[in-house]
């Protein structure tokens, strides 16, 4: 792959309003749950926040940000330095925010993107985050 083609490709990747981000909030608008998108006076941007709970959901794509499910975990086949040092300060990146919102008085949950596939088990797990009997931090799957 020539580098205008991988620069071309790399452009279209979303940061926001990605499709398992949709899928979530339409999971959780479906439930009655209101939310701010995107807000960015909070550390890492979050994607939903619930500014009365001061509760943050973070979605994140499993090859981005370093899942260890088999999506997350595989390597590229070119450049892999590049990408294992990306991925790295991506994975960096997001425990400093974490530790950042817990300072600042606030719970977050990340949903990682293959959960999105068992709809029942996220809305049980992020229901029980949004009512203050789930995690804060990273989740365990």
């Amino acid at each position: 792959m020539t580098s205008p083609e991988r620069s071309r490709i790399m452009r279209a990747v979303k940061g926001k309003d990605t499709a398992p981000e949709l899928a979530v909030r339409r999971l959780l608008h479906a439930r009655g749950y209101r939310y701010r998108l995107h807000r960015r006076d909070l550390p890492g941007n979050p994607d939903l926040t619930f500014p009365a709970r001061r509760k943050v959901i973070f979605i994140h794509g499993c090859f981005w940000h370093g899942h260890d499910c088999k999506r997350g975990a595989r390597t590229p086949k070119t450049n892999t330095d590049y990408w294992a040092a990306k991925i790295a300060r991506n994975v960096a990146r997001d425990r400093r925010c974490l530790d950042d919102l817990a300072r600042e008085g606030w719970q977050a949950c990340v949903v990682w993107e293959c959960e999105i596939a068992d709809a029942e088990a996220l809305i049980g797990r992020l229901s029980r985050f949004l009512h203050g009997e789930g995690e804060s931090g990273e989740s365990a799957a």
